[in-house]
């Protein structure tokens, strides 16, 4: 019986045009795909290793695929993935994740961009693709991704990549890169709440910001209009103190620097981060914008899982994926690979059975069919 996952692919992919014509069509696109997420799974991070993985499970995958001419080579998935459109590959992917994905209300969605480090080629004067992808953090998926323009930059390709969501009761969160007005405006439009980091790249509006909050102790907090929460955590030797201030009062932020270009703008906020650790404290304060109400706990909340994108996004497809020691370079492979990535790490996330890593899960997963199928049919 073919694994779930297999036929939820056949499904939200089954639109996906093949770049191949006459006797080059001898591997079906739809058997390619599957070997590669699988192989992707079980710890394979380059065409090789897919290849190799594939002939050492040949038996097994005829049971559900088709496989005319056996496994195809490690040359014949780069030159299918490296013509595949890679609009058209997201759109499958977009499709694929709606249908796999039970996300909760007021869910937290954070974007952010990562280098894929060694996609370059110098030879023929490219650089390494930057790929925006947006995260849910409670879930722990992946909802899209886009690769960034290589003339253009992430301010452009947030709001292309938000359009494709529907953000209807979500909180949308973006390092200072994205406080922009048209990405606020976006987000709006999607139905969705902001919660945008604002830095030196809003020159007069961090200015304003840093002039409101100059001593927040000295706000009154007992103004239905002002909020303010504390929260204490320790673990590994150190101990973080964060607090937030919220204000929401209407006549307080009239006086921001273009207040009226902001849609919803409905508070502003300060958090201040303090860590001791080995008798030594550092201390951070950072500012926001926000479409949300004065609710300071559910905003300071928000502020630390927004780092779950580099945590256990990021982090997680540099050290259990290698990405960026990836040497596949030619055309639209890079890009399309990254989404490969990104649905091995989101069926190895959803899989919620065994206690462990995802590195730990690929090694499982190449280990055990057993485990491999529960993977592939979350």
């Amino acid at each position: 019986m073919a694994p779930k996952s297999q036929q939820t692919i056949k499904q939200h992919f089954a639109n996906l045009k093949d770049p191949r014509t006459g006797n080059a069509q001898r591997h079906a696109l739809l058997d390619i795909l599957v070997i590669a997420i699988c192989a992707t799974i079980c710890g394979a991070d380059g065409w090789t290793d897919v290849e190799q993985w594939g002939q050492a499970n040949a038996a097994w995958l005829r049971s559900f695929l088709s496989l005319p001419h056996g496994i195809p080579s490690h040359d014949t998935f780069g030159r299918v993935f490296a013509r595949i459109d890679p609009q058209a590959f997201r759109d499958c992917f977009l499709s694929w994740v709606r249908a796999i994905s039970h996300l909760t209300q007021r869910k937290a969605l954070s974007v952010d961009g990562k280098k894929v480090r060694r996609s370059h080629d110098h030879s023929h004067d490219q650089d390494a693709i930057h790929m925006v992808s947006v995260w849910a953090e409670a879930q722990q998926l992946v909802l899209a991704q886009t690769k960034v323009s290589a003339k253009s930059n992430e301010i452009t390709a947030i709001p292309a990549l938000l359009r494709l969501l529907d953000l209807s009761d979500c909180i949308v969160t973006i390092d200072a890169i994205g406080c922009q007005t048209a990405i606020a405006q976006t987000i709006v439009q999607q139905g969705g709440d902001y919660l945008l980091a604002a830095k030196e790249n809003q020159h007069r509006l961090y200015q304003d910001l840093q002039d409101l909050f100059s001593d927040p102790r000295r706000t009154n907090l007992s103004d239905a209009t002002h909020g303010y929460t504390r929260t204490v955590g320790k673990g590994h030797g150190r101990v973080e103190i964060r607090e937030c201030w919220t204000v929401s009062d209407p006549a307080v932020l009239a006086y921001l620097s273009a207040r009226q270009a902001w849609p919803h703008l409905r508070c502003v906020a300060m958090v201040r981060a303090e860590r001791r650790l080995a008798g030594q404290s550092s201390v951070e304060q950072r500012y926001y914008i926000t479409s949300l109400d004065h609710d300071a706990g559910l905003i300071l909340h928000t502020v630390r899982g927004h780092w779950g994108i580099e945590n256990s996004l990021h982090w997680v497809l540099d050290m259990a994926f290698r990405e960026d020691e990836c040497r596949i370079r030619k055309d639209h492979a890079p890009e399309n690979l990254a989404v490969i990535r990104h649905m091995a790490l989101n069926l190895l996330r959803s899989e919620t059975s065994l206690k462990l890593g995802v590195k730990a899960k690929r090694l499982r997963a190449a280990w055990d069919r057993t485990y491999l199928l529960k993977v592939l049919s979350t």
